[in-house]
């Protein structure tokens, strides 16, 4: 009897005991065989491959892994469970089972937007979480490989800065397209059509009815779902993005006569052409029609056209021409937000120590720029820093109200090396003025994570993204390098989305340091493993 057979069917299945590496070997091989046989054309195959990885041993570890270490994995539904223990893990390994499987109400929840009005999310529970993470597996790679070439939100190996970049590549030459519809979808996840996803979606349409029907309970009491698919589940992005798959081929037939370029991330897309009326009359019309059949319209209120030389926002950056040169900039609302995060954070630590306010503003500091640090954003870092030192200087004077401003700055403010006035003890803050611009290289947009054809080149993506990730310091990057990017617990990939931990081989009690020699990168739940297990790891042989 093979080893998954006998862990299937073993009633005393141990959670630490499962081997990860041969489970996601096995999911991943099921996948590369969906869009092989996708690609030929053998959608009967395509189903069986789908049917096999929703019922194999494989497929539901990585869902119970999936729910169980992402940062919703202390978010219960309705039923208030929650699997944190290794038995529960195990236990929901063995149930999950499509034979007789409904699915419970969603718990509603409100968190506030930016414009001030407040979202509404649907939280699963536990287990369908879990099932939803199952068939989003056998999905995945349907959705990929039939997906618009220039859709980049909620999509494996795709970013906002991919989106960005497209819109750079075909807004930046002087023959470019100079009109732009920045297009926003009314109430997408609320409002898609249930029929349509039923008729369309291509997964076990008994399941994916009953979820889109499971209703909701607020208030104690329960409402039912007539359309839409809620925010808070692990498949309605997938879903979402299914629904709005498509759009390119209905714009195809006008676009090579009006320089017409989509560019989608999530529902929000913005639409280039050579004229006005064009988008006025012919775009919308596409578009309008397009939705119409999935139960959705444009939101009137964030739909415009804009010229290229004013210039529009997309995805927090500002996009601008500026005498025929093409400029992408942070955009102001971007930066109100990220100053206003600032003054929030030292507003309400007025009596910490400064080491606990460096390192809280430093999170913010460094995540901020790391995103703008691909754009046309070095003027905008130093005005930030500007800002920074000013609402620094009133922190450290409201301390020490008898002081003279030269004993503040030499306790607050130091020099290092030529550079003067650093808010500094021992830890240093981090300053936009240090942070490098680097370009962001555009994924090829053909790229599949799921064929095997593009497997190397997205490794090469992979160690680019880490090199250039501002929150790994170079030591780090060293590290990883030097474990070739794979967690030495798990044999698998650590990336800028699955996160790390620094292990310390000697631990720090029994004198263990810092040094590079002595820390090795995990996966946060590999790094839990192995101090639970009592085990220790050792630097791979260069």
């Amino acid at each position: 009897m093979s080893l998954a057979k006998t862990e299937y069917t073993s009633p005393n299945l141990q959670w630490f005991s499962i081997n990860r590496k041969r489970a996601n070997f096995k999911v991943r091989k099921l996948q590369i065989r969906i869009v092989k046989a996708l690609k030929v054309g053998k959608h009967r195959k395509v189903k069986s491959l789908q049917w096999l990885l929703t019922h194999s041993f494989s497929g539901k570890v990585n869902a119970v892994i999936r729910v169980t270490e992402n940062k919703g994995k202390n978010t219960p539904g309705v039923d208030n469970v929650k699997w944190s223990t290794q038995e529960q893990k195990a236990k929901a390994v063995l149930s999950l089972n499509t034979k007789g499987y409904k699915p419970k109400a969603l718990r509603r929840i409100f968190i506030p937007k930016a414009n001030g009005k407040q979202r509404p999310l649907g939280i699963p529970t536990m287990f369908d979480r879990a099932m939803q993470a199952l068939f989003k597996l056998a999905l995945e790679p349907v959705s990929e490989t039939l997906g618009d070439l220039h859709s980049y939100g909620f999509r494996p190996e795709r970013c906002q800065h991919d989106a960005i970049s497209q819109c750079f590549n075909v807004l930046s030459r002087k023959r470019s397209a100079v009109w732009v519809l920045e297009a926003d979808i009314k109430g997408c996840f609320d409002n898609i059509s249930h029929q349509w996803l039923i008729d369309n979606i291509p997964i076990n349409r008994t399941i994916l009815r009953r979820w889109l029907k499971a209703g909701y309970i607020d208030n104690h009491k329960l409402f039912p779902t007539d359309s839409g698919t809620p925010q808070g589940g692990i498949v309605s992005p997938i879903l979402s993005n299914m629904a709005l798959d498509g759009i390119e081929k209905e714009l195809s037939f006008i676009s090579d006569k009006h320089k017409i370029h989509l560019v989608r991330y999530a529902d929000d897309f913005v639409v280039t052409a050579s004229n006005r009326e064009v988008l006025e009359n012919e775009v919308m019309t596409i578009l309008k029609s397009f939705l119409d059949k999935r139960g959705l319209t444009l939101s009137s209120e964030k739909t415009k056209i804009s010229h290229i030389s004013t210039g529009f926002d997309f995805l927090g950056v500002n996009i601008r021409k500026y005498n025929d040169k093409l400029f992408i900039k942070p955009s102001k609302q971007s930066i109100k937000k990220v100053m206003a995060k600032i003054r929030e954070i030292i507003n309400r630590n007025k009596a910490v120590k400064q080491d606990t306010l460096i390192i809280k503003l430093n999170h913010v500091i460094k995540g901020w720029c790391n995103y703008h640090r691909a754009f046309v954003s070095s003027q905008v870092f130093r005005y930030l820093d500007c800002q920074i030192f000013r609402k620094l200087w009133q922190w450290a004077k409201r301390r020490h109200t008898n002081k003279n401003r030269r004993w503040i700055k030499m306790k607050y403010f130091k020099s290092i090396g030529s550079m003067n006035w650093l808010f500094s003890d021992k830890e240093t803050l981090k300053y936009g003025f240090n942070v490098r611009i680097i370009r962001h290289i555009k994924i090829n947009s053909k790229a599949n994570p799921f064929d095997k054809e593009w497997e190397q080149y997205l490794e090469k993506r992979v160690t680019m993204k880490m090199k250039n990730n501002l929150l790994l310091t170079q030591r780090l990057k060293n590290i990883w390098l030097e474990q070739k990017g794979k967690c030495l617990v798990c044999q698998d990939s650590i990336t800028s989305e699955s996160g790390w931990d620094t292990h310390h081989i000697i631990h720090k009690v029994n004198g263990g340091g810092n040094n590079s020699a002595n820390l090795v990168l995990l996966h946060k739940n590999c790094h839990k493993q192995l101090h639970i297990k009592g085990l220790t790891v050792l630097k791979p042989l260069s």
